[in-house]
């Protein structure tokens, strides 16, 4: 299959891009050293390489390596000896992605989307599928992957407006690229149209894995037993993005200045945890002192002033500075405010702030989950505020307010309880893909 114009192009950018993704990986490994590691598998040399059955899941970073166990596990119970190849872009995602492998299983790095270095990685690990989580498709997998007779299907798949925009500023690229696709299987329905229009193959909407996912029970009893003891209502700032710490410290304060100090204690954790000693910096050099989670202990905050430090003339933030316990967090929050929504960058997941029964108060920009979040508001599982300032005012007077407080953490629990499945109708969805590659190879 002799590639088209665009995308030879394209590889040729592609291929003479290689040295300038290895110096990206050097700088990065500098403050996250798994980036330092395994760097050829990027490029396609592989130190284990052995022909196996494999199915193949990507999930580039850590959201997408999270909503990748629920379905990794559920694949496992009905396919009982599956091999699993995993694949990630991100440091965080590989080393969450550590967490899901059994015996037998593999994990690398993505291969970068050249054309020889896709090559190598369909020669080497020969997948009898590949499930790729959510967004990614890359024109030369897709490629490569027909040529090597290797099914891609996109899963829990969602496209906003924004990218399809940007996906169609490269036509005779992209549309191939997604029509290229075995199947995709949207989350909503808006999602569904949008992939349509770029050529994609959909045949059912199937919902949202991430509603499957369950909650840490321990961690939750954890988080439950400290707020118990603790005096002032917590107030979270969830995976907060870049500039949005400032914006919430300008907001913060100026409420300060404008109304009687509120009996509440804030909780901050960073969406990278590679940003939490420049938010800790930023916070004390407003004035605050800071009391990160690695420094609680197995007491927890309890143990710390009603201002929230071991100093009660000055006022302290807590800082959630681990990876793997956001259930912990929402529970110990009685509202979060939704990072990513108060910057342009589309907001983050809130279904587990939901089924840890947190309401959520989101910003403006949640266009990379505009259904789940326009659900989540109509449900009354979450409110919505035009910038930080309101978010802070309509956080504080939520939890400062019992009845609503109430009302609005019922309603999280039942809006997350409400949207399940979607796991098992990926399920069917991939026995039947893998049916259909049985009955080709019968025929």
């Amino acid at each position: 299959m002799r590639a088209p114009l665009s995308l030879w192009l394209y590889g040729v950018l592609t291929h003479w891009a290689q040295p300038l993704l290895r110096r990206k990986l050097q700088r990065r490994a500098k403050a996250e050293p798994l980036y330092g590691q395994f760097v050829e598998e990027r490029f396609g040399h592989y130190t284990e390489a052995a022909h196996h059955d494999w199915i193949w899941v990507h999930a580039v970073s850590l959201g997408e390596t999270r909503t990748a166990g629920i379905l990794i596990k559920a694949l496992r119970e009905n396919f009982p000896g599956m091999k699993l190849l995993l694949t990630h872009g991100t440091a965080t995602g590989r080393e969450e992605g550590q967490k899901l492998l059994q015996e037998g299983d593999l994990q690398v790095w993505q291969p970068w989307d050249s054309p020889h270095v896709v090559a190598r990685f369909f020669k080497a690990f020969k997948p009898r599928l590949g499930l790729i989580m959510e967004t990614e498709v890359w024109p030369h997998w897709v490629h490569q992957a027909k040529l090597h007779n290797v099914p891609l299907v996109l899963v829990n798949a969602r496209m906003s407006d924004k990218s399809m925009r940007q996906a169609l500023r490269w036509p005779s690229l992209m549309c191939p690229a997604y029509a290229g696709l075995r199947a995709v299987l949207p989350q909503t329905q808006d999602d569904a149209h949008r992939l349509t229009q770029l050529g994609a193959h959909v045949p059912c909407v199937l919902g949202n894995l991430k509603f499957d996912a369950k909650p840490d029970a321990s961690q939750m009893n954890v988080a439950q037993h400290w707020r118990s003891q603790l005096s002032r209502p917590v107030l979270m700032l969830a995976s907060s993005r870049e500039g949005e710490e400032l914006r919430w410290l300008d907001a913060w304060q100026h409420h300060c200045q404008t109304h009687a100090s509120p009996p509440v204690q804030w909780l901050i954790v960073p969406r990278h945890p590679q940003r939490v000693n420049e938010v800790e910096q930023l916070i004390q050099s407003r004035g605050f002192q800071v009391a990160r989670r690695s420094s609680w202990g197995l007491d927890g905050p309890v143990h710390l002033t009603p201002s929230g430090s071991e100093n009660s003339d000055v006022p302290c933030v807590w800082l959630g500075d681990s990876l793997g316990e956001m259930a912990l967090y929402y529970s110990l929050a009685d509202a979060a405010l939704l990072g990513g929504s108060f910057e342009k960058l589309g907001g983050q997941n809130l279904i587990e702030a939901a089924a840890c029964g947190c309401p959520v108060v989101m910003g403006p920009h949640t266009f990379n989950f505009t259904e789940a979040a326009q659900a989540a508001e109509d449900a009354d599982a979450a409110l919505r505020a035009a910038d930080m300032q309101q978010a802070v005012e309509k956080a504080v007077a939520l939890v400062l307010d019992d009845r609503q407080h109430s009302y609005h953490a019922e309603k999280a629990q039942w809006f997350a309880q409400q949207h399940g499945g979607a796991t098992q109708r990926t399920v069917l969805a991939v026995r039947e893909q893998l049916n259909q590659i049985k009955d080709s190879k019968a025929r």
